[in-house]
């Protein structure tokens, strides 16, 4: 792991169909991140929030896609900049739709990498397949070249991941065109109930050989929908029966021991729907146990 922790907050919700998350990274923040990334001996470079447009154009099948594209566009620079000058990328959202900045930017700068996708939601819609329009479904098929690729492609040439070297955990709430396209994309998708049948060491020892063989690393992108709402209710698109606490640690603390972490996304933490920061304190530990906090 680098020396370095870059962390960047991304005040976006209109690729969602709640608001509120916008105010997630100020609730991860809050729960103590940074104290606890400077715990455990990093040295933090808080970049602050980039905060989204008023007002926007739509297109058709993309709801907002003016200021969604405004704020991958400002990631992919941002993190762009934390990898070359040698600090590892930590992103707060924000819905799920800013992955498609941060990922092209690791994408851009590694070459070629590996993805795991912790979510109750495929995310691999695009403009043709979704059936609301709202473009945090859209940015795991974005940066892998299904589309729609005005969300990865800000003039620089973008680098496309190969979708056999990604994986999707937890997924519960898939549209049905979703369902179709997942398939026959390549990505290995441990459902919620293959994770029950298997177990989530063995998801996770999968999921880090897939991701991390003949990559420069995993790029993680985590939304905390991912997790059952018993545990996680501070998020506007919850599933029932989602992960455990512990199984959505064990993810990440396999991830850690991997040493093959190359960035970390968390998102979708909306303070609005949350039980005094319950969701909040979670994610800011969820992302501290990814850098390397263990229990003993």
């Amino acid at each position: 792991m680098k020396k370095r922790i870059d962390v960047v907050g991304a005040q976006l919700d209109v690729g969602a169909s709640k608001r509120g998350v916008s105010m997630g990274p100020l609730a991860i923040r809050f729960a103590g991140l940074c104290e606890g990334i400077s715990d455990l001996g990093y040295d933090v470079n808080d970049k602050g929030d980039i905060i989204q447009l008023a007002t926007g154009a739509d297109r058709p099948g993309l709801r907002h896609y003016e200021q969604v594209i405004d704020v991958g566009r400002k990631l992919y620079e941002l993190v762009t900049g934390t990898l070359r000058t040698d600090g590892f990328p930590v992103v707060l959202g924000g819905d799920h739709s800013i992955a498609a900045g941060t990922i092209a930017a690791t994408a851009k700068y590694y070459k070629s990498i590996g993805i795991i996708w912790m979510d109750a939601h495929g995310d691999w819609n695009n403009e043709e397949s979704t059936l609301s329009g709202n473009m945090h479904g859209m940015p795991f098929s974005a940066v892998c070249g299904g589309g729609p690729v005005e969300m990865v492609d800000f003039g620089q040439d973008p680098v496309f991941v190969d979708p056999a070297k990604c994986v999707q955990i937890g997924g519960r709430d898939i549209d049905p065109a979703e369902r179709i396209r997942l398939r026959e994309s390549g990505v290995t998708v441990f459902s919620i109930d293959r994770i029950d049948r298997m177990g989530m060491e063995a998801v996770m020892d999968e999921a880090i050989r897939i991701a991390g063989t003949g990559t420069a690393g995993i790029h993680l992108s985590f939304d905390v929908d991912a997790i059952t709402p018993e545990s996680a209710p501070g998020t506007g698109t919850i599933v029932h029966s989602g992960l455990t606490v512990r199984e959505a640690f064990l993810g990440v603390e396999m991830l850690s021991a991997s040493k093959k972490l190359i960035a970390v996304d968390m998102v979708e933490v909306n303070p609005i729907l949350d039980e005094k920061n319950r969701t909040g304190i979670l994610a800011s530990e969820l992302v501290l146990a990814a850098l390397g906090k263990v229990v003993y």
